[in-house]
């Protein structure tokens, strides 16, 4: 019988197709390293709602992985709300190239963040703060997964991006009516979460 980890390696394998990515066995590897560190540190910090280490792969690892195809070698990414990771860890894990900025205001979750990044191997900036409270990195692209009243707070977040900057998003359909500009990305397997990618112009009109 498989254990959690090897069921979740085997998820990534059967699953990455149908979300476009095409991952090595190093990458795998590294991606089991992540699992099994979230999952160990899940009971006290509560970063992922309980799930199966099928749906972990599929509903988290492998739908942030659909970020990758709009990030160019060694783009520049801030992570807001990084809380366990997602979607920033997983891209950085599968793509060495790319530079992040990891902003989470919890002080548990910086340290689950520095020790998951050790673990795999991989660099990134961690500021301690909430996004509001932080200077704007000089980026790219600014993406966000999980960041508490999103939608409340979106205003702010484009306020805050850098001119001419992307911003990779996921939500839903409250999310897709505050931008209806934006490109919407059905994620495999769902009915209604996306991946919204719009670019904010310097004479964006603020929402």
């Amino acid at each position: 019988m498989q254990n959690e980890l090897q069921r979740f390696e085997q998820a990534l394998l059967a699953n990455m197709g149908a979300f476009g990515v095409e991952l090595s066995a190093e990458a795998v590897a590294r991606l089991g390293t992540y699992y099994s560190l979230l999952t160990r540190w899940n009971e006290r910090l509560h970063l992922v709602a309980p799930c199966s280490p099928e749906e972990f792969a599929t509903r988290h690892v492998l739908e942030s992985l659909i970020l990758l195809e709009h990030l160019p070698h060694g783009a520049k990414i801030a992570d807001v709300g990084s809380g366990g990771g997602l979607p920033i860890v997983p891209c950085l894990i599968v793509r060495a190239d790319l530079e992040a900025t990891l902003i989470e205001s919890s002080q548990k979750k910086v340290v689950f963040l520095r020790e998951v990044l050790r673990e795999v191997g991989r660099q990134a900036a961690i500021i301690p703060q909430r996004f509001e409270e932080t200077k704007t990195p000089p980026v790219q692209f600014v993406t966000c997964r999980a960041l508490d009243q999103f939608v409340s707070k979106l205003a702010e977040l484009i306020d805050w991006a850098p001119k001419g900057a992307t911003l990779l998003l996921f939500g839903g359909d409250a999310l897709k009516e505050k931008l209806p500009e934006a490109q919407a990305y059905l994620i495999p397997g769902s009915e209604r979460r996306y991946l919204f990618v719009t670019r904010m112009n310097t004479d964006e009109k603020r929402i």
